[in-house]
């Protein structure tokens, strides 16, 4: 084959590629492609419904709603570093304005098309390689932190989005089973920062009480599904953590006041399809941080009920099929005569004050406490125990952890909260050296006598 005139080694003239798009050339050429066939309108105004939609939905006051046991995201920024990349992902997801119609949708779909509900469960299946740690960081190695915490309540809880559907229509949340088989630390590591967070609160002459909400699934485990993946593994894990935890850091163990809680019926403190006690259980863990605060102050406290209120379960709008479920609520006298509850605080991720005239019943040293969402529940009840507390999300250790730890040195007791499964999967803030260290550095420099 002899190539034809023209530069040495270049095919010929005639077999160059058109100068013109290929859209602009006759019909009946060989190269003609017209600029948007039917497959790709279809995909632009497919792409153009996606994006537009939930713009225009927005410009007229739609918001994207919590949907899961967590706030949304918030927009990372760039002093985020790479978590400006890696966070994005997640933000833009949970900011879908249409995302609780779309689960609800996906969900009717798995039921009534597959007759099976959405999400794992039934026979156990080989689950994904272990839960990763949150942008940004390492696994925790050898009881060495990572450095201060840089974690976000969606991010460091991490808990799954699954919900393990149970007997008699109870509702577990899959992280109850995943945190335990997959976590962040080892349970060696979470209770030598237990420990280390004990030395130095009582070195700078305070109290520390370590307050446990357990597990849905360790208080109500009958009701659990007899197959789950990783459930054994779960329960083996549930009974080394308190088999440990409580008498090698000094935790409170509420289980049995929460299987058969002294207010209400007698049925244990849970709800049904949410994945937090009821105010049966609230009152129960607060009975116990005060008998250990102050022994015998609860003794005299008189609680009543104050009428039937209901709320919208968590694990059931997880599952895109939101409904009601009945509670109770309790009026609390702590000296047997005046009512000293008041309103749910919905929100702490800044220091909330709570201040009043101590009356007997009441605890009147001042009082810290880091909590979470279990604390929302338990909130009305505050100020009928403590005459004097200060109360912020342990989350403020990434968001806001000088105004943490400012509060956390106005207190001459302290109390952490956080719920089983976060401190078995090791990803409680105050689990993190770094965070425990500034602990420490804030109490220190304002050590009480």
């Amino acid at each position: 084959m002899t190539l034809q005139e023209g530069t040495p080694g270049e095919p010929p003239e005639t077999s160059a590629l058109p100068a013109v798009h290929e859209s602009w050339l006759p019909r009946e050429h060989a190269l003609y492609r017209p600029r948007h066939g039917g497959r790709q309108l279809t995909a632009l105004i497919a792409g153009v419904v996606f994006f537009a939609a939930p713009l225009a939905a927005y410009a007229v006051g739609v918001r994207a709603a919590e949907i899961e046991n967590r706030p949304l995201v918030e927009l990372p920024t760039p002093a985020d570093g790479w978590g400006l990349f890696t966070g994005m992902p997640q933000w833009a997801v949970d900011h879908l304005v249409f995302r609780e119609a779309a689960v609800r949708a996906a969900d009717g779909i798995s039921r009534g098309l597959f007759a099976e509900p959405r999400g794992r469960g039934g026979p156990p299946v080989e689950l994904p390689g272990p839960i990763a740690p949150p942008p940004g960081r390492q696994r925790a190695p050898d009881g060495d932190g990572a450095g201060p915490s840089d974690m976000t309540e969606s991010l460091i809880l991490a808990e799954s989005s699954e919900v393990i559907e149970g007997k008699n229509g109870w509702l577990y949340l899959g992280y109850d089973v995943e945190g335990k088989c997959r976590p962040y630390r080892d349970l060696d590591q979470s209770i030598d920062a237990l420990q280390e967070l004990r030395r130095v609160v009582e070195a700078s002459g305070r109290e520390l009480v370590i307050l446990i909400a357990p597990d849905k699934s360790t208080v109500v485990p009958e009701n659990l599904p007899d197959r789950y993946p990783d459930l054994d593994c779960a329960r083996q894990a549930t009974d080394e953590f308190w088999a440990r935890v409580p008498a090698e850091t000094g935790a409170l163990d509420l289980r049995s006041a929460l299987r058969r809680p002294a207010v209400g019926e007698g049925d244990p403190a849970y709800y049904r399809m949410d994945t937090h006690w009821t105010d049966e259980g609230a009152l129960a863990a607060l009975r116990a941080v005060a008998q250990r605060i102050e022994p015998g102050s609860p003794d005299g406290w008189v609680i009543d009920r104050d009428g039937a209120a209901v709320h919208t379960p968590d694990l059931a709008v997880m599952q895109g099929r939101p409904t009601e479920e009945d509670g109770m609520r309790y009026r609390l006298r702590p000296d047997g005569d005046l009512d000293r509850t008041g309103p749910r605080i919905h929100r702490f991720d800044e220091p909330v004050r709570i201040a009043g005239e101590p009356t007997p019943g009441m605890i009147a040293e001042p009082v810290a406490l880091l909590g979470d969402s279990f604390m929302v529940s338990t909130s009305r009840y505050l100020p009928a125990v403590f005459a004097d507390l200060s109360l912020i999300n342990y989350t403020a250790a990434q968001s806001d952890r000088a105004a943490m730890l400012d509060m956390l040195a106005d207190g001459d007791v302290i109390v952490v909260q956080s719920v089983e499964r976060l401190i078995a999967g090791g990803v409680t803030p105050f689990l993190d050296p770094g965070v425990v260290a500034d602990i420490g550095a804030a109490l220190a420099a304002r050590p009480r006598p």
